[in-house]
This record gives structure tokens, C-alpha cells and sequence, in this order.
């Protein structure tokens, strides 16, 4: 996959909130695995913590990871925050397990008003349901959002 690119008159810093869609090597099904999601996760937010982000929403789909993120202050860096998170999830699944975690690049939308964010967020809560790994209603144990962070930011 080629790197997408990233909006040239944007800086991807500060108080600025994301979707963001970061897909497994080869588009391998490796968060079918419960202990990968959870070493991935753990990852992923230290580096929010570090890096002054809120995560308020995750899926972790088999072959994808969708994220909602927000800067928590005028130094929070995405791109710093992108390339860490994989980095360090990265590192913590080669140890572990064979080969690469994640494919070069990512995905990112810049998301404008508390709208568009829950519009993300429902978005990335809706995906377990749209490919069929949990009914309608159904708990999805790779997934969370946090509605009161969002509250907190508004």
C-alpha cells in the first residue's frame, strides 16, 4: 500500500481530533487473537498517554485498527502519535509473534465539530456489526468508546 498522503498546508498539531486506520501486514487476521489485541492496545495507549491524546474510540477488526483520537493540547503531534503507536505495538508484537504487525502508512481524517467526531466514532463502533462478527445490539470485546472523554472536550 502506498503511503496516503497527508494534507499539505496542515500541520497535524494540536487540539485537533482524528480517525485514524492503521491495516495489518498483508492484511492478515492477526487481531482474531484476544492476547495480540491486548498487547497492541497496551501499546498504542502509553503512546496516547506520552504523546497528549485521547483515544475515544477503538476497533480492533481481525485485518484493521480504527482509532478516534484528539490532541489534548497545542503540542500533540499525530504524526508523532501514528508512527510511535506503531512503532511500539509493532516492536511489542515482534517479540512475541513472527513477522510484522502493521503495513508502512496509515489513514487519517481530520474530523471538524463534536458532530463529525461522533459520526467517527459511531462509525468505527458500527464496523464489528457490518461484518457480521457480532449481531445488532451484540458486544464486540475489541471495541470501546468513550462518550464522557468526548463530553469533557466539547
Amino acid at each position: 500500500m502506498a503511503r496516503p498522503p497527508r494534507l499539505p498546508r496542515f500541520s497535524y498539531r494540536g487540539c485537533y481530533r482524528y480517525l485514524l486506520t492503521f491495516l495489518t501486514i498483508h492484511r492478515s487476521r492477526l487481531f482474531e487473537d484476544p492476547a495480540a489485541v491486548q498487547q497492541a492496545f497496551e501499546q498504542i495507549h502509553r503512546t496516547a498517554i506520552i504523546e497528549r491524546f485521547a483515544i475515544l474510540a477503538y476497533c480492533f477488526m481481525p485485518d484493521h485498527l480504527h482509532l478516534v483520537v484528539a490532541g489534548l493540547s497545542f503540542e500533540s503531534d499525530l504524526k508523532r502519535f501514528a508512527k510511535l503507536a506503531k512503532q511500539r505495538s509493532g516492536a511489542a508484537h515482534a517479540r512475541t509473534r513472527t513477522g510484522r504487525l502493521w503495513q508502512s502508512g496509515y489513514w487519517d481524517t481530520s474530523l471538524r465539530g463534536s458532530a463529525d467526531v461522533r459520526q467517527a466514532m459511531k462509525y468505527v463502533m458500527s464496523n464489528p456489526v457490518k461484518a457480521g462478527l457480532v449481531t445488532p445490539g451484540g458486544t464486540y470485546p475489541f471495541a470501546a468508546d468513550d462518550a464522557a472523554a468526548l463530553g469533557e472536550l466539547e
